[in-house]
């Protein structure tokens, strides 16, 4: 699949989201139990399913190349005041509250969408880039900072 397939599809798959967000908060709220359990998984097994080179590591967190994504609760896509973040580590929120946590170098393929925040708890000086769909740097940031951006146009990241 292509990365405008991907953005495009995971543009729509948001949409929907956020159109249901009412419903889904309140069957959250409500089903924090086996119906939350198993909304909490469908959406892991969706993502893990999307994302070859991915597996599940724990209940809403999964293991990616370079680091992990902890999934947002269904009906919780709320930005965290400030994003905590271990040394050493480049953290992402995106805009549907997932967190992205980068701890090993290289050049990754990135799916965060809408406005979310950034936590470069690296060493001080290192540099993490943000690329677009063709490659081209987009953005760079260099530790130890925080910030915020916009995650939809960001196709790949090298977090040192």
């Amino acid at each position: 699949m292509s990365t405008t397939s991907r953005r495009v599809l995971a543009t729509l798959a948001s949409a929907a989201i956020l159109a249901a967000s009412p419903v889904l908060a309140g069957a959250a709220t409500a089903a924090s139990g086996p119906a939350g359990t198993a909304q909490l998984q469908q959406q892991v097994n969706g993502y893990v399913a999307a994302h070859p080179g991915t597996h599940q590591i724990s209940a809403n967190k999964v293991a990616i190349p370079g680091g992990s994504v902890t999934l947002a609760a269904p009906g919780n896509s709320e930005a965290s005041a400030a994003l905590a973040c271990a040394n050493g580590h480049l953290c992402i929120q995106d805009g549907t509250g997932d967190v992205y946590d980068y701890y090993y170098c290289g050049y990754y393929s990135f799916d965060g969408i809408g406005d979310g925040t950034f936590n470069n708890n690296q060493t001080s000086g290192t540099t993490a880039r943000f690329y677009n769909s063709n490659g081209s740097l987009r953005w760079y940031n260099t530790a130890k900072d925080t910030g915020t951006a916009s995650w939809t146009p960001v196709y790949y990241i090298r977090p040192c």
